[in-house]
């Protein structure tokens, strides 16, 4: 029971963090650049066609999150974390070192492993993947 509490405010919290960053780069909310400044960020860092890669980025944003608040296809969701955290490494904070107040990647490290963690182990009893008959 309490395992199953600790994996719900695991994923409700990743959930919420890439909900909310996707929300940011999609809608410019929460002081974000919308999609325009978000596909020509992408396209600075050399993505071309920039809008299709940052779609491909705000959705997997957007998808993750809502995947791991509703506790469905948690592998999916551990994998979209993955790809997009590696990038946003490879691309953007690698370079900066490992500390988040120089712009390195500490932060992006800790949600690919919580995302995996979660995908590893499943998402718990109180998620949609257990209702459905989905999770181990």
């Amino acid at each position: 029971m309490l395992a199953d509490l600790g994996l719900l405010l695991l994923r409700l919290t990743l959930g919420a963090v890439f909900l909310a960053h996707g929300a940011q780069k999609a809608f410019g909310a929460f002081g974000g650049p919308g999609f325009e400044g978000a596909a020509g960020f992408i396209g600075s860092m050399g993505f071309r066609p920039a809008r299709v890669w940052a779609a491909v980025a705000v959705g997997g944003e957007l998808v993750a999150g809502l995947l791991f608040v509703l506790g469905l296809l948690t592998p999916l969701a551990g994998l979209l974390v993955l790809a997009t955290m590696a990038v946003a490494i490879a691309k953007v904070h690698g370079p900066k070192g490992f500390f988040v107040q120089d712009g390195g990647f500490e932060y992006n490290l800790v949600l690919i492993i919580a995302a995996v963690a979660v995908a590893a182990v499943g998402p718990g009893a109180f998620s949609l993947d257990h209702l459905l008959g989905l999770a181990r």
